[in-house]
């Protein structure tokens, strides 16, 4: 298992280059290709932690959560592309509003996790709904890490 979380982490850090590289015509595309990887590889993952049947009702579940974060997610590469295209001409407004989305972002993937945990625990029970809870937190914390690692502090670059 340790070895396919790397190869994840791998293609969370391919991802965010990608990003901070692309123009904003492709990044669409980018990010759409990137994210399916991303899902498969993930998905992957998943499946061998929770050795469950391809039947069990968490899967159904899973799929719809999947969509749903993947939103998100377009949503915080949008944000941190701006962020980071910009970067040398923002505003004490510009830096609040970016501060304010990702804010929002992470409470919208906390409550996304928790409205799934519930639905999983209801379809599939509490174990399975606890692995779930646990192996997205983990996930969450990491890209979370890695993002902050791969973008440029504030006032970095200063002179």
């Amino acid at each position: 298992m340790k070895r396919n979380i790397l190869i994840l982490f791998g293609a969370i850090l391919m991802a965010m280059t990608f990003v901070q590289t692309a123009n904003a015509q492709s990044n669409k595309e980018e990010t759409e290709f990137m994210q399916s990887i991303f899902g498969m590889e993930k998905k992957a993952i998943v499946a061998e932690f929770l050795k469950i049947e391809s039947t069990n009702p968490f899967w159904v579940l899973y799929d719809e959560y999947e969509t749903k974060r993947k939103e998100l997610g377009k949503n915080r590469i949008n944000v941190l592309t701006d962020y980071v295209e910009n970067y040398d001409n923002l505003t004490d407004a510009k830096y609040d509003e970016v501060v304010a989305s990702m804010i929002s972002l992470r409470k919208s993937n906390d409550k996304l996790v928790d409205t799934y945990y519930k639905k999983i625990k209801k379809a599939s029970g509490p174990k399975i709904a606890a692995q779930f809870f646990q192996l997205e937190n983990y996930f969450l914390s990491e890209i979370r890490s890695a993002v902050m690692e791969e973008i440029p502090y504030i006032g970095e670059f200063d002179k």
